[in-house]
């Protein structure tokens, strides 16, 4: 029978402290794994602990980031990264090797947009297949017909159950209006609307060319509402800058925005930081620390949670759906400043006591069945703290709940 010690969780350069996070919230240590350049500036790639038969997971996402070292890394160098990685755990006989990639590489280039234009996702697709992969995790595609594109399973998770949560418990709902800024994204906004139960908005919008908006027009009523933009990424910020203008110019009290995937790239920090948006909340799919150090508008909410309880359902065979609409149950995020966890004070563990035959308590077996999960899973590791000073419980595995804040 499959047990958590049967997961071998390695990451890459561009996102380590996800990674951390994930092998803590699983109770799992992170794999022993090096990647290095040597001075013709090649990636080197060893893997300091067996795989054979193991079912491995490798996360890194497409970002620009800075190592320890200093060393800049792009896009591209953690994807040779990550190739690496998958041909050096299957030709060292893993039994499946799954590719986690938060936020997926070249999403944007999704399609044949112009003449002799090329569409590297396909291509993207293709060279994670050939290095090997069987199995790939990511979140929020730029388009969901990417999947498309592999002939191995993809899970396209969801950041929407995190989103409804963090305007569940920070905002006042009965003043929310959900704004696309776009009418592209006009089917992500009008779900999270439907969900809240709130007033849609969304803007047209003209484009010079990439990355450069013209003119955008308001479409719905924002006067006197806490209007919350939504999208699936930030790049260089110039959409949401002008909308978040144009909506105080149309009354509203308040502008947020909600984003999957904050890329940040210059200058969008800055354009953030002088807008009219209160704050602009995005996920930890890429590593955010030293944007949040320069940017004091930037807040963040984690989705480790979500990656861990995917790779442990994935890792036993279990039902990933559920995760499109709830989420795990013991949530603590970053956003709320403490109100999880006082100072001094260790994290809550909602993992539950596994029952003397190893599986799940009974409550727990009677609430998972009643969400068509399958049984027969190993029971949680323990939650370790360093001095009072951890902030995430393992959740391996975990009730969940609705968004609605109701327990399933």
């Amino acid at each position: 029978m499959a047990t958590l010690a049967d997961i071998k969780v390695f990451s890459g350069s561009s996102h380590r402290g996800l990674a951390n996070l994930v092998c803590r919230r699983l109770g799992v240590p992170l794999g022993n794994a090096s990647v290095t350049r040597n001075d013709a500036g090649e990636t080197i790639v060893r893997m300091g602990e067996s795989v054979r038969e193991h079912d491995v997971y490798i996360i890194n996402t497409s970002c620009v980031t800075q190592t320890q070292s200093g060393e800049t890394l792009s896009p591209n160098t953690s994807l040779m990264e990550l190739l690496i990685m998958i041909n050096a755990c299957k030709t060292a006989s893993a039994r499946r090797v799954t590719a986690v990639i938060p936020h997926f590489f070249y999403a944007r280039q999704d399609k044949k947009d112009k003449s002799r234009a090329p569409i590297t996702a396909r291509l993207i697709a293709n060279m994670l297949e050939q290095a090997g992969c069987d199995h790939v995790i990511t979140m929020d595609l730029h388009a969901s017909q990417i999947q498309g594109f592999f002939n191995v399973p993809v899970d396209n998770l969801y950041a929407e159950p995190a989103a409804l949560q963090y305007v569940r418990e920070m905002l006042d709902t009965s003043r929310v209006v959900i704004v696309s800024p776009d009418a592209g994204g006009a089917k992500r906004a009008t779900a999270l609307a439907d969900q809240l139960g709130v007033d849609f908005a969304l803007f047209h919008k003209e484009r010079k060319k990439a990355n450069e908006v013209s003119r955008m027009v308001l479409v719905g009523n924002a006067r006197d509402k806490i209007a919350i933009l939504v999208d699936d990424m930030a790049d260089t910020c110039g959409t949401l800058d002008l909308a978040a203008r144009r909506l105080k110019e149309s009354g509203a009290q308040r502008v947020l925005a909600i984003v999957t995937h904050g890329i940040l790239s210059p200058p969008a920090l800055e354009r953030i930081s002088k807008s009219e948006l209160e704050a602009l909340i995005v996920t930890n799919t890429l590593p955010q620390e030293e944007n949040k150090r320069r940017c004091e508008k930037l807040e963040e909410i984690d989705i480790s949670h979500l990656l861990a309880e995917t790779i442990r359902r994935s890792h036993y065979g279990e039902s990933v759906s559920v995760l499109f609409s709830q989420i795990p149950y013991d949530t603590i995020q970053p956003y709320r400043h403490g109100i999880d966890t006082p100072s001094g004070s260790p994290p809550r563990s909602r993992a539950a006591s596994p029952a003397p035959n190893g599986g799940l308590g009974a409550a727990l077996d009677k609430r998972l069945a009643a969400l068509d999960v399958g049984g027969g899973t190993a029971p949680a590791a323990p939650a370790t703290h360093s001095e009072g000073k951890d902030q995430y419980a393992t959740i391996a595995p975990s009730p969940l709940r609705h968004v609605s804040g109701g327990a399933e």
